[in-house]
């Protein structure tokens, strides 16, 4: 990454000063503890740049964890630019501003595997991805693509819970665009798992039970259990086995999960993406 940039002369003017309260005025990111710690985590891990340009990357591309200028990562890291890739903007002195890139938004030489925060890979394109869309979308689940960094692959929320017996729960879920298609599969079943296990609460016409609360630890085992298994039966090799190891040391037990349910869940995501082909057999009587 660049090398650190002289963090005092960014704040000669007081124009610049100015900019760092007008920000946090108008964009209102921070009013909360959490998304406030989550900014000064950020900065802390950002070393290469000043903390105002680290703060101003995380604006622009929240989730984004390794960002260079075009001429480090050609240098040092032998990548360039995609092609089209969005430069994200810093303050620069003796400049009014500098371009670097998302290493999501690079291309070139391989990175080591723990500079991603999400690993997967196997046969799947971008194709086969948009394409489930349309059966989510007749499930009232809402798709939505967000321009996230390596740190953000997705989630899913409720947008209109059901009121009545013959309404419908109305649920987004947001998938970073920037990942490879094999890690938004990791990811897509993943959200999935959530709403099928319950996590999101009680919706009967997809036959989903509530199980609010649910411990978080448990509920990211759970999901990433159903994430493990569609992705290894359909080819997809993933970092879900190091996931869950870590998980399950750090959050829980295997004896919390419950395992019905995730078989359960597992199922309906498959049948709901149309990823996996069942045995069938015959109805009872019909041999002739």
């Amino acid at each position: 990454m660049p090398p650190n940039e002289p963090q005092g002369s960014l704040f000669d003017t007081e124009a610049t000063r100015s900019l760092l309260d007008q920000l946090l005025s108008d964009s209102r990111l921070y009013t909360q503890s959490k998304d406030f710690k989550d900014l000064l985590d950020f900065v802390a891990r950002m070393r290469n740049f000043a903390p105002f340009n680290a703060m101003l990357l995380q604006v622009q591309k929240p989730g984004l964890r390794f960002a260079a200028s075009a001429h480090d990562w050609k240098v040092r890291f032998e990548r360039k630019p995609k092609e089209g890739a969005r430069p994200l903007l810093i303050l620069w002195p003796f400049s009014p501003v500098a371009l670097v890139y998302d290493v999501v938004d690079t291309e070139g030489r391989d990175l080591p595997r723990d500079v991603w925060s999400f690993y997967a890979h196997g046969a799947i394109d971008r194709e086969r991805i948009a394409g489930f869309q349309e059966p989510l979308r007749k499930k009232n689940i809402d798709w939505a693509w967000v321009d996230a960094g390596d740190g953000s692959a997705g989630w899913i929320r409720v947008l209109h819970r059901a009121t009545e017996e013959n309404e419908a729960t109305q649920y987004r879920m947001c998938v970073n665009r920037n990942l490879e298609p094999a890690i938004q599969l990791t990811t897509i079943a993943h959200e999935l798992g959530h709403l099928f296990l319950g996590h999101l609460g009680l919706d009967r016409k997809l036959s989903i039970p509530d199980r609010r609360p649910v411990d978080h630890g448990q509920a990211e085992i759970e999901a990433e259990s159903v994430a493990y298994m569609i992705c290894g039966r359909n080819g997809i090799s993933s970092a879900s086995e190091v996931y869950l190891k870590d998980y399950v040391q750090a959050n829980t037990t295997l004896d919390d999960i419950d395992i019905y349910q995730v078989m359960r869940a597992a199922g309906q995501v498959e049948s709901l993406l149309s990823l996996t082909t069942h045995t069938r057999f015959e109805k009872p009587g019909s041999r002739t």
